[in-house]
């Protein structure tokens, strides 16, 4: 809180707080207990510490929440940005679509909530290219068995004494080509600029791969979907991260659960 405030930025002491003094609020928390909450008012661009608040519904409808006021609120629009289950974004937008607005905006009487999460991990939040996905969980659920699917392929490969970079360009010059292989490569010292280039620091961490999945494992079971590879997925990463790996890039599942060797 200090660090934004020295710089010039708005800090509030409560979420309730932000929603008094906000036309736009933005959330985006994680599973962990360390979640930050922005808000727009036209001029300015605040923050408040988050940290005892560890669920997205205890920062709108909490004793402190954003919907404190009751029925009558001052932001227009909520931006969701946590990856959260759909039933919880559901209670969401009943909660939120309840409310009217203290002065009618842009012809509206009630406010907006919009779940929009967001994929591209710490390395497009420093570069300023984080994109807004629909069906995160679906897509992060694919893209956990994929991961995990070219990582066993190279440490299998490795075990046969073809190397890394072999089986890089095999796989994508084939149809086993995808991003986890030409874009995110998970073995150390084939590319450059990925987590597995720096041990793998940065990129999106492990636990929350392991929250994505718990959440799709959720769903699945709700709906009466089969998910046996979605289940596998959500083991192995939680165990990397009982290991102690949570906050190393979900890539690092090639090193700490297949074994796999670096390139030299």
């Amino acid at each position: 809180m200090k660090l934004f405030s020295e710089r010039g930025i708005l800090t509030k002491e409560s979420p309730f707080e932000i929603a008094e003094t906000s036309d736009v609020v933005i959330t985006m928390l994680p599973s962990s207990a360390n979640s930050l909450l922005s808000a727009f008012n036209y001029t300015t661009f605040g923050y408040f510490d988050v940290r005892s608040l560890n669920k997205v519904l205890d920062v709108y409808t909490g004793p402190n929440g954003l919907l404190r006021s009751g029925n009558v609120l001052r932001p227009w629009l909520f931006v969701d940005s946590s990856t959260i289950d759909p039933q919880t974004s559901r209670r969401l937008s009943v909660a939120v679509s309840n409310c009217l607005l203290k002065e009618k905006k842009h012809n509206r009487e009630t406010p907006v909530i919009l779940d929009a999460p967001v994929s591209g991990g710490v390395l497009a939040a420093e570069s300023g290219t984080l994109t807004f996905m629909a069906a995160k969980i679906c897509n992060n659920l694919a893209l956990a068995v994929s991961m995990l699917g070219v990582s066993e392929g190279f440490a299998l490969g490795q075990s046969l004494g073809i190397s890394a970079t072999t089986l890089t360009k095999i796989f994508n010059s084939s149809s086993a080509r995808c991003w986890s292989s030409d874009t995110y490569n998970p073995v150390p010292g084939v590319m450059e600029g990925v987590p597995s280039s720096r041990n793998y620091d940065g990129g999106f961490a492990s636990k929350l791969m392991a929250k994505d999945l718990n959440l799709a494992t959720k769903s699945a079971e709700e709906v009466g979907v089969k998910f046996p590879l979605t289940s596998q997925a959500e083991q192995i990463f939680m165990d990397l991260c009982n290991q102690g790996q949570g906050t190393k890039d979900f890539s690092c599942v090639f090193r700490h659960f297949y074994s796999g060797k670096d390139e030299t």
